[in-house]
């Protein structure tokens, strides 16, 4: 076993304790990584907060980017000195995997989120001799070094600069999801109309995600007006500030009536979709992505869904991460994907600042620095 410094929750809406913990030695199909930098990711502040119920003590984050340590013997997409981002692990085997869509895995709710533990029931991490929950979207980047899937890595372009590592981190899960959503799921035909929900990391990746399209609008909303504001410097055409307003109503006196040819939802407040997917136009779709408490029920008026509209859910933007993390890296580099717009940087050792900072809507980005 080799040690390390984790950030572990000891119990829910605990805080972040950093201590020394133990990775399990690399299985033929793991790989050992020395992180750089890892995202904050609303999902982990979910865990903490009792909404997603990834068993605690455990040791969470899912954005991680760093460089390979060593490699088991059957690792064949990286080896040791190469840099990789870290993103969510799949089984490999079952239809959707098979078909290039394993973010809709059979198994990934206990591959990635629920489980905390290998597929087999094996720990990964331990605190002196009690083992932790680990394994979170197949490696638990809060802490220095980390255990990941081969599944889950993505080999970075060598002549990318170091500098550059912290900024492509959110690339593993927040990023993906947004542009996924656009990109990969709703397509948006030449003069679409889309609106995105949320102005959060997730929404203003999706901005700028549809900003390499042709759309013709993209509506932005949000009740925050510093992020509505970052919106319309990200491509957003028009912002709609949801206080104390009929967000159906304002988006279809934006679109003339029509309403909105695609929906991004991001916050997953239930009351805010299902106002958007009353605002669907003719044949329009709304993409379903931010994820409230389990148990959470929608209403919307079922005639209105016969001329074509839909409702889809979406999980880390149906992204096949080998073709599409890269896709989005040289986006970044030739600069139509400004990444580092939506970052603020903090030290490991402040992740509880981090995490403050992203819950309070302070910070849309956090990135935590080794």
């Amino acid at each position: 076993m080799s040690a390390t410094t984790a950030a572990v929750v000891s119990e829910q809406g605990g805080a972040f304790e950093l201590a020394e913990v133990q990775l399990a030695p690399p299985r033929p199909e793991e790989v050992r990584v020395r992180l750089v930098a890892t995202g904050v990711c609303h999902t982990d502040l979910s865990v903490v907060a009792g909404v997603t119920p990834f068993p605690l003590p455990g040791v969470l984050g899912h954005e991680g980017v760093g460089v390979v340590v060593e490699t088991g013997e059957r690792v064949t997409r990286t080896r040791p000195g190469d840099r990789v981002l870290l993103t969510f692990t799949s089984c490999g085997r079952c239809p959707a995997c098979r078909d290039g869509h394993p973010a809709y895995c059979d198994d990934h709710l206990s591959l990635n989120l629920l489980g905390g533990r290998r597929a087999d029931g094996s720990a990964t991490v331990r605190r002196g001799e009690a083992e932790l929950n680990a394994h979170f979207f197949g490696q638990s980047s809060f802490s220095r070094e980390v255990l990941a899937d081969e599944r889950g890595v993505v080999v970075l372009p060598a002549d990318l600069a170091e500098a550059d590592l912290p900024v492509l981190a959110p690339l593993g899960c927040g990023v993906q999801t947004g542009a996924g959503a656009v990109l990969n799921v709703l397509r948006p035909r030449p003069g679409a109309t889309l609106v995105v929900a949320g102005a959060g990391a997730v929404g203003l990746s999706a901005v700028m995600a549809a900003r390499m399209t042709a759309v013709s609008r993209i509506i932005v909303v949000d009740r925050l007006p510093e992020r509505l504001e970052l919106a319309l410097e990200l491509g957003a055409t028009d912002v709609v500030d949801t206080r104390g307003r009929d967000l159906g109503e304002d988006v279809r006196a934006l679109t003339g009536g029509r309403g909105a040819d695609h929906v991004v939802e991001t916050t997953g407040v239930v009351p805010v979709l299902d106002e958007l997917v009353g605002a669907l136009a003719v044949g329009g779709c709304c993409a379903v992505v931010g994820a409230p408490r389990t148990g959470s029920r929608g209403s919307f008026d079922v005639p209105r869904l016969l001329p074509g509209r839909t409702i889809r859910g979406v999980t880390l933007g149906d992204s096949e991460p080998e073709t599409f993390v890269p896709f989005l890296v040289d986006a970044y580099r030739r600069g139509v994907l400004p990444l580092d717009r939506i970052q603020r940087r903090y030290r490991f050792e402040d992740i509880n600042q981090a995490a403050a900072d992203a819950a309070s809507g302070k910070t849309v980005k956090p990135v935590l620095v080794f």
